[in-house]
């Protein structure tokens, strides 16, 4: 089992990042709030979990440990995938899915793309005894600029979405959209989680 990789950035996107760990390069899957939190070039620390299945072993990265504990909650809920946990943490932060389940708060949950009623019901109830109030509440969004022309950015964005599990062509308007409306100024984040929000 890996506890965690430490190495240089050789690619950094909102779906995954490929880390240098002593010329062993590893690809983790990771979620928009890792992705927020972690420099664009340089050397930094991914806390890994391993998914192991029949046709593949997955890797998946966090900036700290809490947000790898509430993953793991999330998929030790009867329906949730590791996918389906990747997403939820890339529309909500650690801090508010807690709050979601301690405050029982169905609807929120339901918000997330690929919750139904059923499923948001399952996850507050298994987890609200495992799952305490978070220490403080989650911090403000700070974008991280991304440079590169509009089609770069909007390429960056559908990649993605993909990757999260968005069929294309719904991606693509709710991108269009969204650029239509921030213009080029937005960052490649910001408009990926203002799609998952709005999707």
């Amino acid at each position: 089992m890996y506890e965690y990789f430490e190495g240089k950035i050789m690619e950094k996107n909102p779906a995954y990042m490929v880390l240098d760990c002593n010329g062993i390069g590893y690809l983790l899957n990771i979620s928009i709030n890792t992705f927020d939190k972690l420099p664009a070039t340089g050397n930094c620390k991914l806390y890994a979990h391993q998914a192991i299945r029949e046709d593949a072993h997955v890797l998946y990265g966090f900036a700290d440990p809490e947000e790898r504990s509430v993953f793991r909650d999330l998929i030790s809920v009867s329906g949730v995938g590791a996918a389906t946990a990747r997403v939820m943490l890339s529309s909500l932060s650690p801090a508010d899915i807690q709050q979601c389940i301690v405050n029982g708060d169905v609807a929120r949950l339901k918000a997330v793309k690929g919750i139904g009623e059923k499923t948001a019901q399952r996850i507050i109830v298994d987890l609200k005894n495992k799952i305490g109030m978070p220490s403080s509440p989650s911090g403000g969004y700070s974008p991280t600029a991304f440079g590169g022309a509009h089609n770069n950015l909007r390429n960056e964005a559908l990649n993605a979405l993909e990757t999260l599990g968005f069929v294309r062509n719904a991606a693509e308007k709710a991108i269009d959209k969204i650029m239509r409306e921030k213009g080029n100024s937005i960052t490649l984040e910001e408009l990926v989680k203002m799609v998952l929000k709005n999707f």
